[in-house]
């Protein structure tokens, strides 16, 4: 009864056979053979030691038979063994009640056959919904492309399909060539791409139509690409536009996959397309969003060439900076995400932005007065000399030091002081030898910038922010325009442009601040040379002392120094112009 069972339940065939058997008054036993072999009697209890195949022989010449279909592939009979001296009127009767009986089971097993054909199609529906509830949310989890293959590849592992090996190919950008995203199976290392090459998927590539191979010996379009491989289903990743890759089960059996595996996989591949091309969209926005802020950058640092880089510079040590700061196991104050990571970069390459609206003449200044109101001086200490005894050489070679010098020192300070004090008369009209705002220039203690200089360099974090907050950022972006307007504050309230203070200041904000410092002064500037790093380290550790800046964070940077410069040189974000580089926004 065994084999019966895919086809019609046992007890309801025995039900339907007793019946029959009852129709008969007892007399005359049934048999149902399937296949060639007897497989359920009824009417044979009371005889013992019985041989079925022999009882119900159908060269019998008391045997009565008429065939049953159990399906399209399977067919069978129903047996009735006659007994009594009227043979010819009970055959005939016989031949009736078996016709009867015969269709009275074959509807039935057709019944249930409608019924289970039906059930298991609710059943596959069943599991295909349970798979897409289930999948869905992991694959359209991410915009990351190694999160939406691996998921993918979860997927196919946690399903137990057959197959050893698994493969997903992705299509390049811009063209139709396949490259392998990922795989399983496979030993580490192993040269998959032969197969993305060969003339099996290059057709299937083209048709956008999956296939079960399950013996790829027999199929012409193989040439032994891979070894070992002796079975395999092949499913396109589809999109709205285009066949986005293939998902590969492999086998190193024959025989081994089914239409319901490539169905429940095309569901799986379904999903992911939609998934994989809105990564790769995600990605090009990004690379184009990219390119437009980098080069938005680059032409605010090609205003002052030895300024050139240094929004990159910071981007990079800003997120190199942070990266050792998640490694640190001491360090419990904050842990970045890939997102916040990729915030730190871009605050870095825009955080000086705002200087597009900044006076050139204040942006580039390289000394107190420039150049030609120094030349107006000049003329001006001359005349002063031929009509009296002062020895303008002297005195104006000594303004000339004083005009590029950061930091001079006070006797320089009081000389010009007396200077300024001096006047001389031109026409009965008394004139100063240094005007009000050349004595101002002048007399700075630190730097070149007066205080309205100061003022307007000042403008910059607020005009960043200003500018950039028309920009539509994308969700996970939400401190980024406040770290760009707070990478000038001090812990201490000393900074700009709010003067906040401690744990007003974003920590992101406190990195910037570090590492805007480091590059600025190890890189030439128009009113310095380049610092060593050591020379850098302390500016930073006299301004984390005087509470200025994090002393934690300078302590780390200062402890960590050749680290985040290294890797600062690694840092890059992700493109997907090549698939062996699928991934996230890479810290390093």
């Amino acid at each position: 009864m065994t084999p019966l069972k895919k086809f019609i339940r046992p007890v309801a065939l025995r039900n339907l056979l007793r019946k029959a058997f009852d129709l008969t008054g007892g007399a005359c036993p049934l048999a149902i053979v399937y296949e060639g072999e007897v497989v359920l009697t009824e009417g044979c209890d009371a005889l013992t030691d019985l041989d079925p195949q022999a009882y119900f022989a159908e060269n019998r010449p008391d045997i009565l038979s008429t065939p049953l279909q159990f399906d399209l592939l399977h067919g069978g009979q129903l047996r009735m063994r006659l007994f009594g001296a009227d043979a010819s009127e009970r055959r005939e009767a016989g031949d009736r009640l078996l016709a009867f009986a015969a269709y009275a089971i074959q509807e039935f097993i057709d019944m249930e056959r409608a019924r289970r054909s039906i059930a298991d199609e609710a059943l596959a529906k069943y599991r295909e919904l349970a798979l897409l509830h289930r999948s869905v949310p992991v694959i359209n989890t991410s915009l990351r492309m190694r999160d939406v293959v691996d998921a993918l590849i979860n997927e196919c592992r946690r399903e137990n399909y057959p197959g050893e090996f698994g493969m997903v190919f992705l299509a390049e950008p811009g063209c139709a060539r396949l490259r392998l995203a990922a795989q399983f199976g496979f030993p580490s290392g192993c040269d998959l791409q032969p197969l993305a090459d060969s003339e099996l998927f290059a057709r299937m590539t083209r048709s956008g139509h999956g296939e079960i191979i399950n013996d790829l010996a027999a199929d012409s379009r193989w040439h032994g690409e891979l070894a070992g491989i002796k079975a395999m289903i092949v499913i396109p990743i589809l999109s709205p536009n285009r066949c986005e890759g293939m998902l590969v089960l492999a086998s190193a059996a024959t025989g081994v996959f089914e239409a319901a595996h490539r169905k429940s996989l095309a569901t799986l591949a379904s999903v992911t397309g939609i998934s994989v091309s809105n990564a790769f969209n995600f990605e090009g926005v990004q690379t184009l969003m990219n390119a437009i802020l980098k080069a938005l950058a680059e032409a605010i640092d090609s205003r002052d060439p030895f300024t050139a880089g240094h929004s990159e510079r910071v981007a990079h040590l800003g997120v190199a900076f942070a990266h050792l700061l998640n490694e640190d196991a001491g360090f419990t104050r904050a842990h970045f995400t890939d997102q916040e990571l990729r915030e730190i970069y871009y605050a870095g390459i825009l955080h000086d932005v705002g200087k597009i609206g900044i006076k050139e003449d204040v942006l580039t200044k390289d000394s107190r007065l420039p150049e030609r109101r120094m030349q107006v001086v000049r003329a001006r200490f001359q005349f002063h000399g031929l009509s009296s005894d002062f020895d303008w050489v002297e005195a104006f070679e000594r303004v000339r030091a004083l005009n590029t010098a950061m930091n001079p020192d006070s006797e320089d300070l009081d000389y010009v002081r007396r200077l300024g004090s001096v006047y001389w008369a031109v026409g009965g009209e008394r004139l100063p030898l240094l005007y009000e705002d050349e004595l101002d220039a002048l007399l700075l203690e630190y730097g070149n910038l007066t205080q309205d200089e100061r003022r307007e360099i000042q403008r910059h974090p607020a005009e960043s922010e200003r500018i950039l907050q028309h920009i539509p950022l994308q969700e996970g972006y939400a401190n980024m325009l406040t770290i760009i307007r707070q990478h000038h504050e001090r812990m201490d309230g000393s900074g700009y442009p709010d003067r906040l203070m401690g744990d007003d200041i974003l920590i992101q904000s406190r990195i910037m601040a570090i590492v805007d410092i480091y590059d600025a002064v190890t890189q030439e500037r128009h009113y310095k040379p380049a610092f060593t790093r050591s020379e850098a380290i302390r500016i930073l550790d006299g301004e984390a002392g005087q509470g200025k800046l994090d002393r934690q964070l300078v302590a780390f940077f200062r402890a960590n120094v050749a680290r985040i410069e290294t890797l600062s040189g690694r840092v890059k974000l992700a493109r997907v112009t090549h698939l062996s580089e699928i991934g996230s926004f890479s810290a390093l």
